[in-house]
């Protein structure tokens, strides 16, 4: 078995962002559920959610940059 490095660092970056997310959602909004109540939980998530935007059309758009370079290369 052959052991491919780049493969190891994606699995390991994709590992580390989930645990970073629910670590977020579980920890965070934990506290803030017991700490603060429900409603508050709730606008937790809202603010969440609206922090999450930028870094989903950051990471799209890189996406379509990525994609854009790899159709010119064929060319």
């Amino acid at each position: 078995m052959n052991f491919d490095p780049n493969k190891y660092a994606r699995n390991t970056n994709l590992q580390l962002i989930i645990g970073g997310i629910l670590i977020l959602f579980i920890v965070g909004e934990g506290l803030i559920f017991f700490l603060l109540g429900p409603s508050a939980a709730v606008m937790g998530l809202l603010c969440i959610g609206a922090g999450f935007i930028p870094i989903v059309v950051i990471y799209l758009v890189f996406l379509l940059i990525d994609w854009i370079v790899k159709n010119a290369r064929k060319e």
